[in-house]
């Protein structure tokens, strides 16, 4: 605001500065003798007068290039632009030219008996009065252009600034999902489970056998892709849930109720398995009270998954590293985050499922 004012002000000064030196120019000798013999009052009210004259061109041609800014920008339509914009202006100040002869004859205001000037010096001042409008929207023209290539420079700069960090972001998340692919823990503990199974029972060792082979290949596939359907992730689901209820024994219980229609809507792929790996390190899994995990969808398009708090005698350093992880990934993907809630007994992740329309449109416009 205070810089607008400023401007206006220099405008206005500017042209002031010019008519007058337009006056001298072309107002014969005689103009300036009677003008000098003029009272202070009656040389007052001209200077006033020109003032607000002056005053009003200025305005006016700011207010005709803010309009024609909107509606014929200068970089779509240049050559209309310019001459739309010369219109206008003639036609502008011809009418304030007009308006202010009116205000002087109706006022009766002074002017030097000797000042008649003859058809060529009348022309010489409407011409030169009409270039004043037209130097003023020069300046203000290169002012807004100026700007706006400053911005653009800026916005460019802040462009490719976000895109070094989204591509820094990315590679920390891939090198994340490599490391949950490559977790020597999830190994070890899987691989000591299927031992005992096939001591035990050869059919559920090999069906375990199955199921592991499957969350592996699903893991080395899959880790690195930006999204996943719903589906895909909950068939992974399946095949890791049967590891870890017979790795974990009747302690832990999963509910599952996805509805049907949000099955092709898709998400960050093994968000579930960070998640259900995040209850597991951080409660206790008891037969006689278990853990219940449960995985659903809302009328909001998100996939919620909560479950119960049984906080464990000796706790675990949380790292965070999972949720870090799904919050990192979301954050290269739109405007929506998950959303984590907790109280005294319940822990609940909500993460938004996104349309492939949504992420494809947003890969296309750079964002």
């Amino acid at each position: 605001m205070k810089e607008s004012k400023a401007k206006h002000l220099l405008l206005i000064t500017f042209t002031i500065i010019g008519s007058y030196l337009t006056i001298f120019i072309v107002y014969p000798y005689s103009y300036w003798t009677e003008y000098a013999s003029w009272s202070v009052s009656r040389k007052a009210t001209d200077i006033l007068a020109n003032v607000l004259f002056c005053g009003i061109l200025v305005v006016l041609s700011l207010f005709i290039d803010r309009k024609l800014n909107k509606r014929i920008p200068w970089m779509v339509h240049p050559l209309k632009r310019l001459l739309i914009q010369v219109m206008f202006q003639v036609f502008g100040v011809l009418l304030l030219i007009i308006c202010l002869g009116s205000l002087y004859a109706i006022l009766e205001l002074p002017v030097p008996k000797s000042s008649a000037l003859d058809v060529r010096q009348s022309l010489y001042t409407i011409v030169l009065i009409i270039l004043w409008p037209l130097i003023i929207s020069t300046l203000n023209t290169g002012d807004y252009l100026l700007k706006n290539w400053k911005n653009a420079a800026l916005k460019s700069a802040e462009f490719e600034i976000k895109a070094a960090q989204n591509k820094q972001l990315a590679a920390e998340i891939e090198l994340q999902a490599l490391k949950l692919q490559l977790d020597p823990h999830f190994v070890f503990n899987n691989l000591s489970v299927l031992s005992e199974l096939i001591l035990q029972d050869q059919q559920l060792g090999h069906e375990y056998t199955e199921n592991f082979a499957k969350v592996y290949r699903y893991l080395l596939i899959n880790a690195k892709k930006k999204l996943i359907s719903l589906s895909e992730e909950l068939k992974f689901l399946d095949a890791y849930l049967f590891l870890v209820k017979n790795r974990m024994g009747g302690g832990t219980t999963f509910r599952i109720d996805v509805d049907e229609s949000r099955l092709e809507l898709q998400i960050p792929p093994v968000t579930l398995q960070l998640f259900i790996e995040n209850a597991l390190k951080h409660n206790r899994t008891e037969e006689e009270n278990p853990l219940v995990i449960s995985i659903y969808t809302n009328d909001l398009y998100e996939l919620v998954v909560s479950n119960n708090i049984l906080p464990l005698i000796k706790k675990t350093e949380s790292t965070g590293l999972g949720l870090e992880n799904i919050m990192s990934r979301y954050a290269l993907l739109g405007d929506r985050k998950p959303v984590v809630e907790k109280n005294d007994h319940t822990f609940t992740v909500k993460v938004p499922l996104i349309k492939y329309e949504y992420v494809k449109e947003n890969i296309d416009s750079g964002r």
